[in-house]
């Protein structure tokens, strides 16, 4: 796919959005997400789905589906036009050592914000987004968010009570800090 054809960070805002389509509980909630995404991917000519059978954000030329939604074989001229991008699992386009560097960052501005017990929450999921999944903070959405508080952070962040009592509010920060909102996990 040409970089001009969607830039990267709408890409990746797609994705975010998708993500929070997914995993919200009110349809109202669902469908104001769906609507920005659409919004965000129409000047670009694109059209985007959710493809739940494999949890994948699928982006196709808007040329190539017809009213109803269905894309039509006969219009596609360049199957590379067309892209995929799994919302769950490793599938994100990173290095480790890129997803780690930015996640870092993030713990930094945590740190310089909101102090070191913060910034000790924001890296035990720093480190639970790119050791198991290869993904920056921003992307997570609710099913990670949610194994990170009741399955890693008990049994593998090594924190003060201190730090564990102020775990939710260091997610708000950690989110904060990308300018992205905590989906709803619990």
């Amino acid at each position: 796919m040409p970089d001009s054809e969607l830039p990267q960070e709408i890409l990746q805002e797609t994705e975010r959005l998708t993500r929070l389509a997914r995993d919200a509980i009110d349809p109202g909630e669902r469908e104001t997400y769906l609507s920005a995404r659409d919004e965000l991917v129409e000047p670009y000519d694109f059209v985007a789905r959710h493809r739940e059978e494999d949890d994948v954000l699928v982006l196709h030329p808007a040329e190539w589906v017809d009213d109803e939604g269905t894309v039509r074989p006969s219009q596609i001229d360049d199957v590379d036009r067309g892209i995929e991008r799994p919302l769950s699992g490793t599938g994100e386009d990173y290095e480790w050592s890129a997803v780690e560097e930015h996640n870092a960052a993030v713990v930094e501005a945590v740190a310089d914000e909101h102090g070191d017990d913060h910034a000790a929450n924001a890296r035990a999921f720093a480190d639970f987004l790119g050791n198991h999944y290869v993904r920056r903070i921003e992307t997570a959405g609710a099913p990670e968010v949610r194994e990170f508080v009741k399955e890693y952070y008990p049994r593998n962040a090594w924190l003060t009570a201190e730090q564990r009592s102020l775990l939710s509010d260091s997610l708000e920060f950690v989110f904060d800090a990308v300018d992205a909102e905590l989906p709803e996990y619990e």
